[in-house]
């Protein structure tokens, strides 16, 4: 084993690699340069487990060469081209005081080695892809795509969001367009998601500027920890359902064929970078206008100037979405319709609304930890989109509550949006199952990764809800679920046809909320919005976005 660092080169030698070591040149990158020992003979010194190795250099240097269970130094004579020396100093392996000690790591290796299904699992992992290896498919042939309750007439085509983070806008307009394609007589629909991002976008970068004005107002600066919080990742794609709610109920939704998708909003990462890097200028700027003692006014018209800088990127990538729209379109009996000009705002007020009011609509989570009870109403700090707007607001409820209200919205006919961990025990791809067996951490590597409860996950930073999608089939035995129907917004290629299937106790340990229409919801749990809300902190993982 070689091992370089700035001054010292060290080569493992053992007892049963003496001949080979003969017969080689090893070579070692160092930091400085390129080093060549070619093994020589051993040094005629009594001790004959050392080993004498030629080192090419023109300057002074040091080897230190690991025999067995010691170091033993050699270093060079200043002044004699290629001569070595042995430095009297021996040091016992078990004895180094920094890292791990080398007998330690030396038994890691050695355990390791014995195990033959080790060496199996290490061959194979090394040329296949993880998930491969891990799945298991005897549990996917338990899991077939067939449920005994779905709501009818399930949307499509199957939506794609692409490079993207939009995915709690793509899983709010698949449940949307359930009811409408119903009314509209329409086979294949789709809502603008392109429209939507836009005005999030938008409207998130006014609140994150008030946010940043609001911090240096109370004292936090650059350097704390709420504005580094809110400096991560300020353009995120991200979101939360009330969010939703901010941005539909005032800028209305249109067809996706009155304003299409952008390379930017299938691919946004580049268009987001540009974002967070101005909005970081613009929270220094602020910064400094208030620490200044600037005037209201004087800050307003900063801050009305950087909108326009965000307006002018959005309309640049993105396209300036219409004040007003004709939608023209064939029913499913191909009769000829149309409808406008209209503003989005009226086209949802009008057309969508008495089908799917998104304000009519209560997240419901299941947040086990200790410190926050069942039953009561949690918000997190500095969580939204649109200033003023509606709060990100929780009801937190057992996890049996949340399963209970999304069986009955499915029987009556409405789909489920939900979020959910979704990269924990997945298997995408063929299946498309979520489910804690599917795939076998134990027998590759004897270990389990569902050591620690919803709750300690969420406390350790395991889990958090990643993840917005639809829920439009249940299986129900014995008046209890026993699998979900899920429908992604990644495209048709994998599981059928792009719908997942997830088992109960995967709903159980991976999901962590569910957005419910409040004719569906029980007074008791109701009336937990009229509470006055506990607010977590901004880092608090209830706050995570859903947003793969």
């Amino acid at each position: 084993m070689l091992i370089s660092s700035r001054r010292n080169i060290v080569l493992r030698v053992n007892n049963s690699k003496r001949q080979s070591l003969r017969r080689h040149t090893f070579t070692v990158e160092n930091p400085r340069r390129l080093f060549i020992f070619r093994p020589i003979s051993n040094l005629n010194n009594g001790q004959p487990n050392q080993w004498y190795f030629l080192l090419r250099l023109k300057e002074y240097y040091q080897i230190d060469i690991f025999l067995e269970d010691a170091i033993v130094i050699f270093q060079r004579k200043p002044g004699k081209h290629g001569a070595l020396e042995l430095v009297n100093r021996t040091v016992k392996l078990e004895d180094s005081d920094h890292g791990i000690p080398f007998a330690l790591l030396g038994k890691y290796e050695e355990n390791f080695s014995q195990e033959d299904k080790n060496k199996l699992a290490q061959n194979v992992c090394i040329k296949q892809d993880l998930s491969d290896v891990l799945k298991r498919p005897d549990v996917m042939r338990k899991r077939p795509h067939v449920f005994n309750c779905k709501v009818p007439g399930e949307g499509k085509p199957m939506t794609n969001q692409k490079a993207s983070g939009r995915c709690w806008i793509f899983a709010c307009l698949n449940v949307m367009r359930q009811s409408f394609m119903k009314a509209f007589k329409v086979d294949d629909f789709e809502f603008s998601q392109n429209h939507l991002f836009f005005w999030d976008k938008m409207e998130r970068a006014n609140y994150n500027l008030d946010s940043y004005i609001q911090c240096a107002r109370q004292g936090e600066t650059a350097g704390s920890r709420l504005v580094h919080h809110l400096l991560i990742n300020p353009a995120e794609d991200g979101g939360q359902w009330d969010m939703l709610i901010n941005v539909i109920e005032k800028h209305g939704v249109m067809p996706k064929s009155c304003f299409t998708e952008a390379q930017s909003a299938e691919s946004s990462r580049r268009m987001c970078g540009l974002i967070n890097n101005k909005m970081r200028e613009f929270c220094q700027k602020l910064q400094k206008l208030v620490t200044d003692k600037a005037t209201d006014q004087d800050i307003q018209k900063a801050k009305e100037g950087m909108l326009e800088q965000i307006y002018k990127i959005l309309s640049i990538c993105l396209g300036t979405p219409p004040r007003e729209f004709t939608w023209e379109y064939y029913n499913n009996e191909k009769v000829y319709n149309k409808i406008g000009p209209i503003k989005p705002k009226d086209f949802y007020d009008k057309h969508v609304k008495p089908l799917y009011n998104v304000a009519d609509k209560v997240c419901i989570v299941n947040d086990p930890r200790p410190q926050n009870p069942y039953g009561a109403l949690y918000t997190v700090d500095y969580l939204g989109n649109m200033s003023g707007g509606k709060p990100v607001l929780y009801v937190n409820q057992p996890i049996d509550v949340l399963k209970q209200l999304t069986i009955e919205s499915i029987k009556a006919g409405e789909a489920v949006w939900f979020g959910c961990d979704v990269g924990k025990c997945f298997s995408l791809k063929p299946s498309g199952i979520l489910d804690l067996q599917v795939l076998d951490f134990n027998l590759v590597f004897g270990l389990s990764v569902l050591e620690l409860s919803k709750s300690d996950r969420l406390m350790y930073g395991e889990s958090l809800m990643t993840h917005a999608m639809v829920l439009t089939g249940v299986n129900v035995e014995d008046d209890k679920s026993t699998k979900w129907r899920v429908e992604n917004s990644w495209g048709d290629s994998d599981g059928d046809k792009g719908y997942l299937v997830m088992s109960d106790d995967w709903f159980s340990e991976f999901v962590y909320e569910v957005v419910i229409d409040k004719k569906f919801i029980p007074d008791n749990v109701l009336n937990v919005l009229q509470q006055k809300p506990k607010v977590l902190p901004a880092w608090d993982p209830m706050g995570a976005l859903a947003k793969l």
